[in-house]
């Protein structure tokens, strides 16, 4: 089998890693889940475990892997397998489809939209989350599309359109007005990974304004989830963070908007009639889908469903 992404591993120790396995095309592709003795949920969640020698230093995305199943393999073909960016949403599409007729399984891995891009180049997924701004046009993912899958036929459908900003703790304790403050000497900042489309946001305003990375106290500080940015926020590691609203509400914290993005889902076209397809594309079109993403906060589901062609 294959792995979604690069698996990091530190050199000289044994490990035995949790993942979750789903079937694209004809091959098993693997996708890990968090580690650590402290993350209960994935012992119920894997699907297999992957042994990672001492003497490698963890295993790259072409490595074929050997993976002792967990579950049996009916369950793993009924997994659909998507990388890319981070939605909170998709917590509530596994959910639906979980509690379908059909009882799929939604494997998710947060790489940021451009490695979600790459892994539908690679054929280690089903589809990918992304929402990458063509600073040039203000169209969300086509032209990325042209660019790096030239050759592989996919469709363009949206999810949801979302509400992303600064998250700040509660009552603004600094009094950031927006980006523009970020340059501030008493600003410790809390960024996305490179690839995100999160972080080609952040460099477009930053370029707008002026700032450099270098001005940007935190610039190298990398989180892979809204979620875990909203998290470093709320502890205080970072006086603000730029991610979605539905984070910031989840933990009671402020936010400043920035912009109302489209997040759509990249599915290759060889996948497309697929029979799980079809009913994830079903389930997002249902009045409980719909009902559910808007109750998170700053979501719109007005263009949900929509199908574009690159």
């Amino acid at each position: 089998m294959t792995p979604t992404r690069k698996i990091a591993s530190k050199l000289g120790v044994e490990e035995f890693l949790r993942v979750k396995l789903g079937q694209v095309g004809e091959r098993i592709v693997a996708t890990p889940l968090p580690r650590g003795a402290g993350t209960i949920t994935s012992l119920t969640e894997a699907d297999g475990i992957i042994r990672i020698p001492r003497q490698l230093e963890g295993i790259k995305e072409s490595d074929p892997v050997v993976a002792e199943l967990l579950k049996p393999l009916p369950t793993i073909r009924n997994t659909i397998v998507i990388v890319g960016s981070h939605d909170n949403t998709l917590d509530v599409l596994a959910d639906q489809l979980r509690a379908g007729d059909a009882a799929l399984t939604l494997s998710s891995s947060h790489v940021g939209s451009m490695g979600g891009l790459m892994a539908v180049k690679r054929g280690v997924c089903h589809l990918a989350g992304a929402h990458l701004l063509d600073t040039e046009t203000g169209i969300y993912n086509l032209s990325y599309l042209r660019r790096y899958l030239p050759d592989t036929p996919v469709s363009l459908v949206n999810l949801v359109m979302r509400d992303q900003g600064l998250i700040i703790p509660k009552g603004n304790p600094k009094g950031i007005k927006g980006i523009e403050d970020l340059g501030r000497d008493d600003i410790t900042f809390i960024n996305r990974q490179g690839g995100s489309g999160t972080r080609i946001l952040l460099d477009y305003r930053l370029g707008q304004l002026g700032l450099s990375p270098e001005q940007i106290k935190g610039y190298t500080n990398e989180e892979f989830t809204h979620m875990n940015v909203a998290v470093a926020v709320l502890g205080g590691t970072a006086d603000a963070g730029l991610g979605i609203y539905a984070a910031a509400k989840a933990l009671d914290l402020d936010f400043i908007p920035v912009v109302t993005e489209e997040y759509d889902l990249v599915i290759p076209k060889v996948h497309l009639e697929s029979k799980n397809i079809q009913t994830l594309l079903a389930t997002i079109e249902t009045a409980e889908f719909k009902t559910r993403v808007e109750a998170l906060g700053g979501y719109s589901t007005e263009k949900t469903g929509m199908v574009m062609t690159p």
